[in-house]
């Protein structure tokens, strides 16, 4: 990473943006090189950021992201009142089902991991909540991808696809097929495309039943269990209903 802007602001927006799920804890030196800072300017605003609590030091003397700047973030309108609609429906669905229950939005060609339900028996993930990845990488972001406009759809397809397992889809015009597939069925199954342990069963949720597609909830088991995907496809369509049609109401509400 490299410093692009030469304001203050965009200083401090370089050193956050320093800090991510591969980078969670820093030395001063190694987010100055991330950065491409000077160490004396790094130093200057960690310790801004700091004092704000934007930023907290640890025991070992390096930095990660402090409370102060996930209140700030656990605010954001667009999420906030998504999971405050979709959380009920996920606990129903994990108490149904005991497996890893997600949801996850769409920004531009990425998707983002904002809520997540798990016991101590679901089958651990490499995806966590804020979590980016390519659209086009798991079972959710296919669903996402398509409906998702056909310029964003596009780039995806044209774009060399990363092969995160052997049996992840990276052929566009398979990816193509499968897109449309997942318009006309609603449900995708997605089998070891990120992780070769896990299967996803993934459902768009959209604003009001027949709205536009806000994000997507998906119910990740086992692969050894991929038996099982088929019979979750009901229990996971109430709840991706069930949602759609809160986010609904409360839209019309305060329309």
């Amino acid at each position: 990473m490299s410093a692009t802007r030469s304001t203050a602001a965009g200083k401090v927006l370089d050193v956050l943006a320093a800090f991510d799920r591969e980078h969670p804890a820093q030395t001063l030196s190694e987010i100055a090189q991330r950065t491409g800072l000077a160490l004396s300017t790094t130093h200057r605003v960690v310790a801004e950021l700091a004092a704000w609590g934007a930023l907290e030091r640890g025991e070992d003397g390096s930095w990660h992201v402090g409370l102060r700047l996930w209140e700030i973030a656990s605010g954001c309108p667009r999420t906030q009142i998504l999971r405050d609609v979709a959380l009920p429906f996920m606990q129903d669905l994990y108490e149904a089902t005991h497996e890893n229950i997600q949801l996850a939005v769409r920004e531009g060609a990425e998707l983002v991991f904002v809520e997540r339900i798990a016991g101590h028996r679901s089958v651990e993930l490499v995806t966590m909540v804020g979590a980016r990845f390519p659209i086009g990488s798991t079972g959710m972001g296919r669903v996402l991808l398509a409906h998702a406009p056909v310029d964003i759809q596009e780039e995806v397809l044209e774009s060399p696809l990363r092969a995160w397992t052997p049996h992840t889809v990276t052929d566009p015009r398979t990816l193509r097929a499968q897109l449309d597939r997942i318009r006309r069925e609603q449900v995708f199954v997605s089998d070891r495309q990120l992780s070769e342990s896990t299967v996803a069963v993934s459902a768009p949720v959209r604003i009001g039943r027949n709205g536009p597609v806000s994000a997507a909830l998906g119910i990740v088991i086992t692969s050894r269990g991929a038996s099982r995907a088929r019979g979750l496809r009901e229990p996971l369509l109430r709840a991706a209903y069930g949602i759609s049609d809160e986010l609904g109401r409360r839209t019309r509400s305060t329309a």
